[in-house]
């Protein structure tokens, strides 16, 4: 797996910082309003972006740059991960890592080995329609609830996030993801947008309104919850 996609300078990817998103090929989960259909589906005929040209733009632009988020795909099942993650804190970035929580064992090792700052975990669904949400009919949730579990120690600051669509959410699944996580710092409920690169695609966004009444809800739970993409 490589890096295949690259957004040079983003001001929304990493909140408070002003930075750089690198996007992995290759994905485990095939949820089907992911807006990175070109990476997940055929990763193999994804474009490579070389390591010598992402490392050294990092190396010339410090100070410039603040934080480089590390997104996909999913970047954990990157191989090389940590030894690249390692080359680029060594330069003196903030870095996130983006994660749908399936790998507990690699998100245990960035996390313990200093190597990552901030982890933005994606919660895709209560618990009974997680299958139907990542499109995966055969599916465990026992990474995911491990890597729940886990941040939930609070060893690294973090945020569970979910992009809500009236075809996957509802009021009951908005309440059983907030007695799931219970405790978590923030949550964020994050606007579907429809375009071309949706895997699928032609789902509908919840409305701001709605959006509004789900955060209420979780208020019960969680001592943070925002909107996103909801201006």
């Amino acid at each position: 797996m490589d890096f295949s996609g690259w957004e040079k300078l983003s001001l929304l990817d990493y909140d408070h910082h002003v930075a750089s998103s690198l996007f992995v090929a290759g994905c485990n989960f095939r949820c089907p309003y992911c807006h990175n259909k070109t990476l997940v589906i055929n990763p193999n005929s994804a474009p490579i972006i070389s390591w010598d040209e992402i490392y050294n733009f990092f190396k010339k632009r410090k100070g410039m740059i603040e934080g480089i988020c590390i997104s996909g795909g999913e970047p954990t099942l990157m191989t090389d991960l940590m030894e690249k993650i390692s080359l680029l804190k060594e330069l003196g970035y903030q870095i996130k890592l983006d994660t749908n929580g399936s790998n507990p064992k690699i998100l245990k090792e960035v996390v313990k080995k200093k190597l990552i700052d901030y982890v933005a975990m994606d919660i895709k669904n209560c618990p009974k329609r997680y299958k139907e949400t990542i499109g995966i009919k055969q599916f465990s949730l026992a990474g995911v609830q491990e890597s729940i579990s886990f941040l939930r120690t609070n060893p690294i600051d973090y945020e569970f996030r979910t992009t809500i669509m009236e075809e996957f959410h509802d009021e009951e699944a908005i309440r059983e993801i907030g007695e799931w996580i219970h405790g978590a710092p923030r949550y964020f409920l994050q606007r579907y947008i429809d375009n071309e690169n949706c895997i699928v695609g032609g789902f509908h966004p919840v409305s701001k309104e709605k959006a509004m009444h789900y955060q209420g809800i979780l208020k019960d739970f969680i001592r943070e919850v925002s909107l996103r993409g909801y201006d």
